[in-house]
């Protein structure tokens, strides 16, 4: 053997006892490594309680829903107090709403108000329902048709929340705010989705409740209002005849899903000088088909019997 490749044989015999050296030392920068891999996606504070975490955000999702509630803003103290909280932590919160674009405060006033990133994210619910996309045309073409304003409103618990709406060109129009409520037994919509609701699930919604009264034609006896749902499920529509507010009149009819079930209601409204008792019929019958037009596109069955 030669000196060179003695040499070469004697640097490879040390490359080979040095290795597991040099695999210990390497050894903690490899588990870090692994770590950073582990903790990337984990959410921020897993490690530790997120209590303080969750509650700020169940505050902050109360007071966007009771600025959602006030369209005309709130001022400080009034969220402070809705919230339960001190004022100086009540408007850190509302800093933080403010900073992402979910609220916005007018200068000179002082209110608060929901900003447009709000409505945005409010709006994915509405067309992450198929229903109310498919609706919107049948709206349009309901205005059109009878030149009033067009409406879709679902149930939540006690009352109509109105989704959608193809607003009349007319300069007397009746205009619903979207997201607005109505009570169940004071409109169109709400008394056409009472109609074909379960009676269990009906008995439900108007136990230990009282029917207020919004105007003097409101339905305010519950015994009557079960009268009348009958005539709505024998008719095929409702109508509310300047019971949710004077000098509007309405009909209404449900959009049923594939179980037969009220899903949401459609209704045509207006003032009482153009919808008068001898055009409801005409508008009654234009509602209550565009209504079983809907509920065949989106899949559903129009019932023949009450719900069981």
């Amino acid at each position: 053997m030669t000196d060179k490749e003695r040499n070469r044989a004697t640097e490879q015999q040390r490359n080979r006892a040095s290795e597991p050296e040099r695999q210990r030392a390497s050894e903690p920068e490899r588990n870090r490594a692994s770590e950073k891999r582990r903790a990337v996606g984990r959410p921020a504070g897993d490690t530790k309680s997120s209590g303080g975490h969750s509650q700020s955000l169940v505050r902050g999702l109360t007071i966007l829903e009771g600025l959602a509630a006030a369209p005309d803003g709130l001022a400080l103290s009034d969220i402070a107090e809705d919230v339960e909280l001190a004022p100086s932590t009540t408007h850190r919160l509302l800093q933080a709403l403010f900073q992402q674009g979910f609220i916005t405060q007018n200068v000179e006033s002082g209110l608060w108000k929901i900003d447009v990133k709000t409505f945005r994210i409010g709006n994915s619910f509405l067309e992450a329902r198929d229903f109310v996309a498919t609706a919107r045309p049948f709206l349009r073409r309901l205005t059109a048709t009878s030149g009033e304003t067009a409406n879709l409103g679902i149930r939540d618990d006690g009352m109509v929340v109105y989704l959608a709406q193809s607003e009349s060109k007319q300069m007397m129009r009746m205009i619903t705010r979207l997201g607005s409520r109505a009570p169940l037994h004071a409109s169109g919509v709400g008394k056409a989705l009472l109609a074909w609701t379960p009676p269990q699930e009906f008995e439900q919604i108007v136990a230990g409740r009282t029917l207020e009264g919004e105007t003097p034609n409101t339905l305010t006896n519950v015994d009557r209002l079960r009268e009348q749902l009958i005539e709505i499920r024998r008719q095929g529509y409702a109508v509310d005849r300047e019971e949710h507010a004077i000098g509007l009149n309405c009909v209404a009819a449900t959009l049923h899903d594939e179980s037969g079930l009220p899903l949401a209601a459609i209704s045509v409204s207006g003032p009482v000088a153009r919808i008068d008792d001898s055009r409801l019929p005409e508008l009654a019958a234009l509602v209550a088909e565009t209504a079983r037009e809907i509920t065949a596109k989106i899949g559903g069955k129009t019932p023949t019997e009450p719900p069981t």
